[in-house]
């Protein structure tokens, strides 16, 4: 498999804090990445390094073939567009006007493909009107706008539906997977809206204190993420005695609820249960979330 990212051991500290704890991961040339984490967990120090506005510790990352250590990585990061944290634009210009900065910036001599750039991400009829004017999703697509503006191979996003409402949303999707599918541009994002992440991403690489905890395709996730019976029974002590009579693997939910990972003979168990004083109120089958599924992997704490 061809790769555009590679990092090896990746380390980053901040005084005494380690961003990077020997970082490790791989995006696949023609993937939409899913880079998930908690806050703190090394997501946006890692797309710092890349985009050259940092260095490493220690270890390394290959982009394009070439180690950050080589005199070539400038060439290769041209050929990556990123919008980090915030969109880079000018706030008081106008959405073309912002791809002319950027156009002199990387030195292209002619402004011709600006509007196609602009119709591309739903910006061609915001003539005069001034960035600072702009919505939050027009002011995301008008970064990525600007970061595409070197016609990169490789995009990387960090938190693109950040803040956007549910249209902002639906249009940043779109947006994405038209890079992607119709012009063959990797992409990285970074995000903590799992449900979101979970309609795009081909690949994953989970988090968790500045080291990968698991790298997965959305293949082997779907094939991972464990269908269940969630039942809600009046007494969950019961329940566990009589699931563990049967050897059945579970989860506790809560007082009352509980998800069984396991084919089970209904009649049985409910029979089972009766001997225990224990009724059965509701039971209902489930498919394990993206989200429920790095909970499992990095613990249950609040994620980013």
């Amino acid at each position: 498999m061809e790769y555009v990212l590679k990092t090896n051991a990746l380390c980053k500290n901040y005084k005494n804090f380690k961003a990077l704890n020997g970082l490790t991961m791989n995006v696949p040339k023609g993937a939409i990445y899913g880079f998930v984490g908690k806050n703190g967990a090394g997501k946006t120090t890692l797309i710092r390094l890349i985009c050259g506005l940092q260095k490493p510790e220690s270890g390394n990352y290959v982009l394009y073939g070439l180690k950050n250590s080589e005199k070539g990585i400038l060439k290769a990061r041209r050929r990556m567009g990123a919008v980090v944290e915030t969109p880079s634009i000018y706030l008081e210009l106008t959405a073309v006007d912002n791809l002319k900065e950027q156009y002199r910036i990387l030195g292209i001599p002619s402004y011709d493909s600006i509007p196609d750039l602009l119709k591309l991400v739903g910006l061609e009829n915001t003539g005069k009107k001034k960035a600072k004017n702009f919505s939050l999703g027009m002011k995301q697509r008008l970064g990525i706008a600007v970061a595409l503006a070197g016609d990169p191979d490789f995009l990387v996003l960090d938190e693109p539906v950040n803040g956007l409402d549910p249209q902002g949303i639906i249009e940043m999707r779109e947006l994405i997977l038209k890079l992607n599918r119709e012009y063959q541009i990797t992409v990285l994002i970074s995000s903590h809206i799992l449900d979101e992440l979970s309609r795009l991403a081909t690949h994953y690489g989970f988090i968790d204190n500045g080291r990968m905890v698991k790298e997965i395709s959305a293949e082997e996730l779907e094939e991972s993420c464990r269908k269940c019976v969630r039942i809600e029974v009046t007494n969950v002590k019961a329940l566990v005695r009589v699931l563990d009579e049967m050897k059945t693997d579970y989860n506790i939910i809560s007082d009352n609820v509980a998800d069984i990972f396991a084919k089970i003979n209904i009649s049985k168990l409910t029979l089972a249960l009766s001997k225990e004083n224990c009724e059965v109120i509701s039971m209902q089958e489930r498919d394990e979330s993206l989200e429920s599924y790095y909970v499992g992997l990095v613990g249950g704490k609040d994620n980013e």
